[in-house]
């Protein structure tokens, strides 16, 4: 028996989407504005972020290919069998499947959409050499340009829908580090804090987005040692009085991530450890009073990196100042043109959503050794910038127990 290679399975009506149907044309029209002054007949995505962005589908890969075909009409996800008719019903567009039958379907698929002399949009910073090979040889005769930079720049800014997603996201984010706050004290272990706070996003996103898929939403909460490093993941540590901690939550929806980092005390805070957090915070209050339309990135970090010098803390800045947010930008898609150092020369402008997170870390063994860092999410408007994170920070409200 011959089982198809490619197939279309209907199976329930389409589910309202995240954004209005406006404004993901908006994104194709974009999209395909940037595809003319490149040339480009066709763009085949292969990034969770970009599918994301121009499709509103979102998955999980288990080792799977999936893509986006996007030509001058259509827009259509390419999906593997095993997801069943869940992404036809999230896709804005058309939906083809390929099925397991057969060792590389997904690039039949790719050739059943492209075909022919044509100039095809990849992404150079996404596409692996085996997947550039097997690309070549399901279309021989297509020249490959690179559409990722352009793509990541089209993201930079955020729509009004957009901005109003992220604003209710940073909300569910203040609501997880109430959680925490509520969880945590001596005796309690990290996962369990942890744990409370999730537990707490996610039962909220499912209340204000009933249509969502409730996935990779979590809360890290570290103590101790354990807050050196930024995104290290949660254990069964117990906290211990006088402990710096480090409450890190970051709920998802359709997509877009936003955080909320703080630095707390367990009980008590020693004088060199309040003197470090309150420079830290200083530090966070100048540079969200930099984030305004026509200032540079790498102006903004210069400025903050004089702050730290004055007080010989610079050695101790463990990353950049802040990045773009919006679509997938932990996980899978770091919009790297829009980020707070000193090498990149972005200037700011209306649309934006950044982040202002700084951070230093001070190994074992030295007077105030932790790892402090404050994160708010600012939106740049035409006069200034919006603060959408409300949770406070400091050492007058984040001693707790």
């Amino acid at each position: 028996m011959m089982l198809p290679d490619l197939i279309h399975i209907d199976n329930g009506e389409h589910i309202s989407g995240t954004f209005s149907a406006q404004e993901m044309q908006r994104r194709l029209d974009a999209l395909r504005g940037l595809m003319g002054e490149l040339e480009v007949d066709t763009t085949l995505f292969t990034s969770y972020h970009n599918i994301n962005y121009y499709s509103d589908f979102l998955y999980c890969s288990f080792g799977r290919h999936y893509g986006l075909v996007v030509d001058s009409v259509h827009q259509t996800s390419l999906t593997a069998n095993i997801d069943g008719g869940q992404p036809g019903r999230r896709t804005f567009g058309d939906n083809l499947v390929y099925t397991d039958w057969q060792k590389d379907n997904f690039f039949r698929a790719v050739a059943s959409k492209i075909s022919g002399h044509q100039r095809v949009g990849i992404e150079f910073d996404h596409v692996t050499l085996q997947m550039r090979e097997k690309l070549q040889a399901a279309l021989p005769e297509c020249e490959f340009v690179d559409i990722g930079v352009g793509a990541m720049r089209l993201r930079m800014i955020k729509s009004p829908e957009e901005i109003a997603h992220i604003s209710k996201m940073t909300r569910i984010a203040d609501l997880g580090g109430e959680a925490c706050v509520e969880a945590a004290a001596v005796g309690v272990a990290e996962h369990e804090v942890a744990l409370h706070s999730t537990q707490a996003m996610v039962r909220e996103i499912a209340r204000v987005f009933p249509e969502a898929e409730l996935m990779d939403s979590w809360t890290w909460f570290q103590s101790g040692i354990n807050t050196d490093g930024a995104h290290n993941p949660v254990t069964s540590r117990k906290i211990e009085s006088g402990d710096i901690l480090s409450l890190n939550c970051f709920p998802m929806v359709a997509g877009y991530y936003v955080a909320l980092e703080r630095t707390l005390f367990a009980e008590s805070v020693s004088d060199e450890h309040r003197r470090l957090w309150e420079v830290n915070c200083r530090v966070h209050d100048e540079g969200k009073a930099l984030i305004k339309p026509g200032a540079r990135c790498c102006d903004i970090a210069r400025s903050l990196n004089e702050i730290y010098a004055e007080h010989d803390l610079l050695k101790y800045r463990t990353f950049g100042y802040g990045h773009s947010f919006g679509v997938l930008c932990h996980y899978y898609g770091r919009e790297a043109g829009l980020e707070l150092r000193e090498d990149v020369e972005t200037v700011l402008q209306p649309g934006m959503v950044v982040s202002m997170e700084p951070m230093i870390m001070l190994p074992e063994g030295q007077p105030g050794a932790g790892g402090y860092r404050e994160h708010d999410i600012l939106v740049v408007e035409e006069q200034g910038s919006r603060n959408i994170t409300g949770f406070p920070y400091g050492p007058e409200h984040n001693v707790i127990g």
